[in-house]
């Protein structure tokens, strides 16, 4: 009987039932969309570097070392010496390397030389791999893959000319303007700090620095297309793209017979590729064949006799690096607890407004048998049906915006939301809407409860 009453209730209070409803979903959306962006973000900064199980570079600090090898954010100041390259290039749990060589910029940007493996080997948000949106990656040593950031905002494309200087950021301080490079390639976004980065070759690195670009001979042939080929070879041979000790060691006897080679030829440009190792690689991303042993490769680099080096675990200082910047967690989790606030007191106004233009129906239903309990039960269930409605509306209108505009989240924004069913954390939340909604509804129900007849029935002038 009550239940129908609720009903019939509701027919004749649709329109402002219907707003009520939309009022809770929408607080109910807007409250799950903060949490899945509140967690969204969060799983993105952590696995910004994902698949990487180590981090190598001179001896620094943790964070320091992450920030200027991820973030491209400072520096380490020291490189990492020829011996410990070579060491964690042929160590047996190593996988894969990828070398990274940082302290040059292009207007604002950071440039990083590394090799292909890069694109190859690293991951980021759950394992993403790097996709480009125009060109090749290195076809040449003398092209550039930019970010999707520097392409946006610097209006380039494919071919574009770009001279980088020496020193990172906005403090850049010589221009290599006898070596200019072109863009090869543009990445596809990826909400991570390669967005904002400009990749060329180690080759491209040691050309710039010892002035492989500065004369050309009297044929008009440029002398880094000359040495090119000692170059990659000796790169190639000690950052090979997977690590097979076997043929590690016939690659690197060729490229150190290479490099000898190039070395004989243009002693007077380059004293030796050696030089350009011990002086042109800031970190190693590392990749192991088993994660269970990264803690002891760790303290086995950390602990490295021949010279001071630091390895960390990406994910446990990035995690910890987050907690640093918990303030925006708390500032996203108090945005969420004022939507579902307003969200509940926008239900209580419009409850209480209907509650003076039904003291009539009370009344009645009271001359008819209806006891003061039925009454508050039915305001309770009116009450209890709004607030299930409305969940149920908010999540609908959640999970199909993010089918909808998914795409444009993660292209303009890097954020990228799980579209899977509620999880335990949003069913959660779910259920304290529901039990607030139902505390909300106590408030007119003891109102109706306490009407009485003669109350109900009298005429106000």
């Amino acid at each position: 009987m009550i239940f129908d009453l609720a009903i019939k209730s509701f027919r004749n209070r649709k329109f402002t039932a219907s707003l009520t409803i939309l009022s809770i979903a929408l607080s109910v959306a807007l409250l799950l969309g903060i949490e899945k962006i509140r967690y969204g973000a969060e799983a993105g900064f952590t696995s910004t570097v994902s698949g990487t199980d180590l981090i190598v570079g001179a001896r620094t600090s943790p964070l320091q070392l992450l920030l200027s090898s991820v973030f491209h954010i400072g520096s380490t100041g020291n490189s990492i010496g020829e011996s410990a390259q070579r060491m964690l290039q042929q160590h047996p749990r190593v996988k894969w390397a990828i070398p990274l060589s940082l302290g040059d910029s292009y207007r604002g940007y950071n440039v990083v030389g590394t090799t292909a493996s890069f694109y190859k080997h690293y991951r980021f948000a759950n394992s993403r791999q790097l996709q480009l949106d125009q060109g090749q990656w290195f076809d040449d040593v003398n092209k550039a893959v930019i970010g999707a950031d520097v392409a946006s905002t610097l209006h380039m494309q494919l071919d574009s000319k770009l001279v980088v200087a020496h020193g990172g950021g906005d403090e850049s301080f010589i221009e290599h303007t006898d070596t200019p490079l072109h863009v090869g390639g543009i990445l596809q976004p990826t909400g991570t700090p390669v967005d904002r980065a400009v990749f060329v070759s180690l080759e491209a690195i040691a050309a710039m620095h010892h002035g492989l670009y500065a004369e050309h001979d009297a044929h008009g042939h440029d002398p880094i297309a000359n040495t090119a080929h000692g170059l990659r070879a000796w790169f190639q041979g000690v950052f090979s793209h997977d690590h097979d000790k076997d043929e590690h060691d016939t690659k690197h006897a060729d490229a150190h017979h290479d490099d000898e080679h190039g070395d004989e030829q243009h002693s007077d440009d380059l004293h030796s590729t050696d030089d350009v190792l011990k002086g042109g690689l800031n970190a190693m991303l590392l990749g192991l064949h088993s994660r269970s042993a990264a803690l002891s490769l760790q303290r086995e680099i950390n602990d490295y006799s021949e010279e001071p080096l630091t390895a960390i675990l990406p994910g446990v200082v990035l995690l910890e690096l987050w907690q640093v910047l918990g303030v925006v967690e708390k500032i996203l989790l108090a945005i969420s607890a004022m939507v579902i606030v307003i969200g509940l007191f926008s239900m209580l106004i419009i409850l209480m407004t209907s509650m003076d233009e039904r003291r009539r129906e009370m009344a009645i239903l009271r001359s008819v048998g209806a006891r003061p309990v039925h009454l508050f039960a039915l305001i309770m269930g009116e009450a209890l049906f709004v607030t299930v409605s409305g969940i149920i509306l908010g999540i609908a209108l959640l999970y199909g915006g993010l089918l909808v505009f998914q795409p444009w989240l993660e292209a303009t924004w890097g954020l990228y939301l799980v579209t899977a069913w509620p999880g335990q954390g949003e069913l959660l939340l779910a259920a304290v809407v529901l039990v607030l909604g139902c505390l909300v509804g106590l408030v007119p129900g003891i109102r109706v409860y306490r009407y009485s007849l003669v109350d109900g029935m009298s005429i106000r002038m």
